[in-house]
């Protein structure tokens, strides 16, 4: 989860719990979830969960990677007491403070980098700059998974996908800054990412993802 100066609410404990209260009702998040579970490789030995919130897509990871190294970093008291209540006594899991508007802290380099609905939460240009600092952290062949609220193209598919998920246009998250998948494509192909792809969408859900290439 993030802040910035825009009405970002997540360092309400009440905004925070509502989220996790409903996060398990959002259609067809497990079949994005899936699909980023088949792209992190089973070999990868370092993860870092940006926005990880309860640890909900930490723990789908070490289903099949249970040996692996993970790094959870988030901001929100709610989201790090939850987090820490769940992951504190592993060994394996390191819980890192940090406010995604802000560069990253020095954290070493990763096989993977994977985040889930908490980048849309920064502005356009943050955005940008944060996946440039992916791609710095990410060793050769590593790769990078964002599952994430996007916008869409027109405000009638807007209000649709709100009516979908339960949603009043009065109750959005005010947030939000929603950007169209097109553009985040651009920025990790100009970066050198490879193999980049939306590789799952539902209405303003979509995983998308790329490769760091292999060094030489």
């Amino acid at each position: 989860m993030t802040s910035d100066a825009t009405g970002n609410q997540w360092v309400s404990a009440s905004h925070a719990l509502d989220y996790l209260a409903r996060a398990d009702a959002i259609p067809h998040r497990t079949e994005g979830e899936a699909m980023l579970l088949d792209l992190v490789p089973p070999t990868a030995r370092r993860i870092l969960d940006l926005g990880t919130g309860d640890g909900r897509l930490m723990g789908l990871l070490k289903i099949d990677r249970p040996g692996a190294d993970y790094v959870a970093l988030d901001f929100s008291p709610t989201m790090l007491a939850a987090v820490r209540d769940r992951y504190g006594p592993d060994p394996n899991v390191t819980i890192v403070s940090h406010d995604l508007s802000q560069p990253l802290p020095d954290l070493g380099t990763f096989d993977a980098v994977v985040s889930s609905f908490a980048i849309h939460h920064l502005d356009h240009s943050r955005k940008a700059a944060l996946y440039g600092e992916i791609y710095q952290i990410l060793a050769p062949g590593g790769c990078f998974c964002n599952l994430e609220h996007v916008a869409s193209p027109t405000e009638r598919l807007h209000h649709q996908f709100l009516r979908a998920i339960g949603y009043a246009p009065e109750n959005e998250d005010p947030s939000n800054q929603l950007l169209d998948v097109e553009t985040q494509l651009g920025w990790l192909r100009d970066l050198g990412f490879d193999d980049v792809d939306c590789h799952w969408k539902w209405r303003e859900m979509a995983l998308l993802a790329g490769l760091k290439p292999l060094a030489g």
